[in-house]
């Protein structure tokens, strides 16, 4: 073993996970993609000039303390690094400056965090048409907004985020589109008493609309039958509201219905999955200290399940603290005495979550999109040849490999998978527990030859320091 501790993923969760773990006197290594400590919360809070932050609000700059924190914890940190491989022994293979190595450790906690929930509508594919949240990681690594009329289409928080961000950052708004069915709020009302424990998050969501009704921005509700327009490049954004058709000009549309559990390692580490129906989406099944049921593996943060930056903070120190009592680091009363104010600090933060699940859920026509709407982009398959897989035989989405290359790209369904076991599942009558998911096999993202030739373990003479 080369670590007590392996964190994937320098996000809230991974973070705080490892400064836990490191306070601990556990040897721990952390790996991130990115330049810098924050993953996309927090992406660029070190560095990022005080106009940016001025833009991103005091919940963004937040995240600064947790990664200067970090610099100066002693906790081995690797950045631009990819992770590409994890074996069910726990042996984490990664990739860094072209060179790919293997490190070893008896825990490994993935922080690898959410990722936006697909809005395959027709047009989702043409140049202009952008997750709400690629705008904001835009913002916050280089300060830039989209140029000429801008269109937000979806449901969520962050949607709105999104929006009073850009309207602050001098961006044109030419309107936001709502999709969130009306059924949703009499959906949501049961969890309200709960949500209104949470005062703070209440506000500052309806801090967002008063800002943006303020700012005179169109404002439609209930939308559907979405579909971007153009040729060569978005043009306008049609849909229906209120019984009537409209077009909103647009050169950039910003598509939001929500974020997901990223999956793609567990998936690969095979380990048990639940299809969630608040969350409409899968997660990895753990415990309250993060174990999945691969002794060892443990998931922080959003990655297991959706509930927000803070709420990810406290899960990776519980995460942090089963490692540690799993090596035998801390006894269990020791482990139960010091999660007190984390359990008590996440019982807080996800009080809100089941209103806000309910309220923002994603309408059905997002989950199984019409027959010309792109599903798989990296082969485009439509939702339509996924149904004529369905009449012809297909039971599940790793047999439309085989009828189409649907999954087959180099996300290996990370974009498309939930959508098509959705379809599938609608089709054939089955639950989603019936269907599954896509099989995930390693290199995780591309990785390239020379970096495969190169590979070396951990404890070889040239390991990079």
């Amino acid at each position: 073993m080369t670590h007590d501790l392996i964190v994937i993923g320098a996000g809230p969760a991974g973070i705080s996970a490892a400064l836990t773990a490191a306070s601990l006197g556990l040897k721990t290594v952390l790996l991130d993609e990115q330049p810098r400590a924050g993953g996309q919360i927090y992406r660029n809070v070190t560095v990022a000039p005080q106009t940016v932050t001025k833009l991103l609000g005091p919940d963004y700059l937040y995240g600064r303390t947790m990664a200067e924190q970090l610099e100066r914890s002693g906790v081995d940190v690797r950045h631009t690094t990819v992770v590409w491989d994890v074996a069910r022994d726990l042996s984490v293979t990664a990739m860094q400056a072209g060179r790919s190595f293997q490190l070893r450790a008896p825990q490994v906690i993935a922080a690898t965090g959410a990722m936006e929930r697909p809005s395959p509508i027709p047009g989702w594919t043409l140049p202009g048409v952008m997750n709400a949240g690629a705008a904001q990681i835009a913002l916050k690594s280089a300060g830039s907004i989209p140029s000429g009329p801008v269109v937000l289409a979806g449901g969520g928080p962050l949607l709105l985020l999104v929006a009073c961000q850009l309207l602050e950052a001098g961006a044109i708004l030419a309107g936001i589109v709502e999709t969130s069915p009306a059924a949703n709020r009499w959906s949501a009302l049961p969890h309200l008493p709960a949500a209104l424990r949470t005062p703070a998050a209440l506000l500052k969501g309806l801090g967002f609309l008063r800002k943006l009704r303020s700012a005179g921005v169109p404002w439609f509700t209930g939308a559907t039958e979405l579909a971007v327009d153009g040729q060569a490049q978005a043009q306008a954004l049609s849909f229906k509201a209120s019984d009537r058709a409209h077009s909103l000009n647009a050169s950039v549309v910003l598509l939001h219905h929500g974020v997901v559990p990223n999956t793609q390692l567990t998936r690969l580490m095979r380990v048990e999955h639940d299809w969630d129906t608040a969350q409409v989406c899968w997660q990895p099944r753990v415990d309250a200290w993060g174990q999945t049921s691969l002794e060892g593996l443990r998931i922080a943060g959003d990655g297991a399940s959706i509930g927000g930056a803070l709420a990810a903070e406290s899960s990776g120190v519980l995460a942090a603290l089963g490692a540690a009592q799993a090596i035998d680091r801390l006894s269990l009363a020791e482990r139960d005495a010091r999660a007190q104010p984390a359990l008590k600090a996440l019982k807080q933060q996800l009080r809100i979550r089941p209103f806000l699940d309910a309220l923002y859920r994603p309408p059905e026509w997002i989950n199984t999109p019409a027959d010309d709407a792109v599903v798989c982009r990296c082969e485009e398959v439509t939702a339509g040849r996924v149904r004529e897989m369905a009449r012809m035989g297909c039971q599940g989405p790793n047999q439309t490999k085989f009828f189409s290359r649907c999954g087959m790209g180099p996300c290996q369904g990370r974009m498309c998978g939930a959508t098509v076991s959705q379809i599938l599942a609608k089709e054939l009558r089955k639950k989603m527990a019936e269907i599954g998911a896509y099989r995930i096999r390693a290199p995780l993202k591309p990785v390239p030859m020379a970096s495969l030739a190169a590979l070396f373990d951990d404890n070889h003479e040239n390991h990079p320091t």
